[in-house]
């Protein structure tokens, strides 16, 4: 997976989590908890939706990697070379 790709994946994840947040608005160091206001739940439910969509199991300690646009993209394309 190339960082466009997942890129795209992070922003339609984030989308199926809270339909009305303005994925275009983010920038790549943004907090997602911050910019859209997203709770405790719809971060571990986006978690859940990145992990099934990539295929890539994330485990506790990988989640404080996965607060940014940055951060998501970083971490997947690493586990998946």
């Amino acid at each position: 997976m190339n960082r466009t790709d997942a890129l795209a994946m992070v922003r339609e994840s984030i989308s199926r989590v809270i339909p009305d947040a303005d994925v275009a608005a983010l920038g790549p160091d943004d907090a997602f908890r911050d910019v859209l206001e997203m709770d405790s739940l719809d971060f571990l439910s986006f978690v859940e939706v990145l992990s099934e969509r990539s295929g890539i199991r994330i485990e506790d300690e990988d989640t404080p990697r996965l607060a940014t646009l940055a951060g998501c993209a970083d971490f997947l394309v690493a586990h998946t070379l």
